[in-house]
């Protein structure tokens, strides 16, 4: 008996030049956000602002936050002393620097607060910040669980104030024209998301080192462990509070909700997941961490699965792919590429080698007959890419911020679209502990196996 020697791939690859399909790219430079410079802003629309929390991300925002124009830095609260004179030494020697966030929030001359603190803290800091009327930038994950979301998101609606949550790609220019180009649907039907992250090192994985001075002289350690169960003084944990679920919420809070963010925003969503399956360990990291340092996670949106998978033991590439019937868009830091597909044949059926000789010879003549472009006609497809700035750029989304206190209007990321990011992260690490797929009951306000 004779065997057909041609495999699926070979079959595609040698009769796929019959279609006479062309495939050009072309390349095209995003403008950056336009941000005026300090002589355009009056001094009539100043902002007047206080910051809560001047560590690793805190004390970037404050730097970013007075770069820009027309605004302002009075006051900086944090509970370790260290960072009083980090303040300083940023934003100059005539702010106030407190152990105690409530002075700020009393302050008369403070238009406005930056949040960022330690994920068990942001529920207490945000509440008390609206009800005292002030608006406030509350950095990512909104909440440190689902129930904490829920009061946060009721507290903003009953006060009226201007809330904006930190997932900084919102306001980028790459994921705003990824947005654009999917809404306009170029790839067709979605069917398929997948978005992944990966470092390789100590530091990636939330091992910092302790402050050299840090003591209980120099750090309110008892206020700082807020309303968790009381432990003796550990530096590593003031350091590395990521690391454990009684502060922070692990790989999901701290780099999935940046997927989850961009994500929701490039679609268009704002909504929860209907369902998550969660799977990881502590598979590198093995330092008393009781979070994942490897965590895959399938979610459920609607119809549509999203695989989002994040890793602290294998540096790779973010990406995202969005994924339909006209093709893929690829997305990263700085770039957008589409790889445009017809969704049709390209080739003769490699079925046919199934059928007789004299049947296949004869279909085979007839699909070309019916499918071949004339000389000269061949199809041409258009790929694109983009580039930009990085999605990471704090300015663009800060400015957005700053502006909504000036003006009242909109802001780029609101309570509602925060909480239900960080919901997508809460209901990961719950699958995770639970071992089992969950759901989200919005009657009740729980995440249920």
């Amino acid at each position: 008996m004779s065997k057909n020697p041609i495999s699926r791939r070979q079959f595609l690859q040698t009769t796929a030049v019959t279609t006479g399909a062309l495939m050009t790219t072309r390349r095209i430079a995003l403008d950056p956000a336009r941000i005026p410079s300090s002589w355009e802003v009056p001094p009539s629309d100043r902002v007047r602002f206080g910051i809560i929390g001047v560590g690793m991300q805190g004390s970037g925002l404050l730097a970013t936050a007075v770069s820009l124009p027309g605004v302002e830095c009075v006051a900086a609260s944090d509970l370790y002393d260290g960072r009083h004179a980090l303040a300083k030494e940023i934003a100059g020697t005539k702010i106030t620097a407190t152990r105690r966030y409530k002075e700020l929030l009393d302050d008369k001359e403070i238009d406005c607060i930056i949040a960022a603190i330690p994920d068990h803290w942001h529920k207490q800091v945000f509440v008390d910040a609206v009800s005292a009327g002030k608006d406030i930038y509350c950095e990512k994950p909104m909440s440190h669980s689902a129930a904490d979301g829920i009061e946060m998101v009721n507290a903003a609606k009953n006060s009226g104030r201007i809330t904006q949550i930190g997932s900084q790609r919102v306001s980028s220019v790459i994921c705003g024209k990824a947005r654009e180009l999917l809404s306009q649907g170029i790839i067709g039907d979605l069917n398929l998301v997948e978005g992944s992250l990966g470092r390789n090192d100590p530091t990636g994985a939330w091992v910092y080192p302790v402050p050299p001075d840090l003591s209980t002289q120099t750090l309110d350690w008892d206020t700082w462990q807020g309303t968790v169960p009381k432990r003796p003084f550990d530096g590593k944990v003031f350091a590395r509070w990521r690391c454990w679920k009684e502060y922070g919420t692990g790989v999901a809070g701290d780099l999935l909700v940046h997927l989850v963010s961009g994500m929701n925003y490039m679609l268009g969503w704002n909504e929860p997941p209907t369902k998550v399956t969660s799977i990881g360990g502590i598979l590198r990291f093995n330092d008393g961490r009781n979070m994942p340092d490897v965590q895959a996670t399938l979610y459920e949106y609607g119809k549509i699965p999203v695989y989002l998978r994040l890793n602290l033991g294998c540096e790779t590439p973010e990406v995202y792919r969005f994924q339909g019937s006209k093709g893929i868009l690829e997305v990263t830091e700085v770039t957008i590429t589409h790889y445009p597909q017809t969704g049709e044949d390209s080739a003769p059926s490699y079925y046919a080698f199934s059928f007789p000789h004299d049947l296949r010879e004869a279909y085979m003549k007839q699909w070309h007959e019916q499918h071949d472009p004339a000389p000269g006609k061949e199809p041409l497809t258009e790929g694109f890419n983009y580039k930009g700035d990085s999605w990471d750029d704090l300015r663009p989304h800060l400015w957005n911020f700053f502006q909504a206190v000036r003006t009242r209007k909109p802001v780029a990321e609101d309570v509602v679209f925060g909480h239900n990011a960080a919901l997508a992260c809460h209901m990961s690490n719950e699958s995770y502990f639970r071992k089992s797929a969950v759901t989200w009951d919005a009657a009740s306000g729980q995440i249920k196996s």
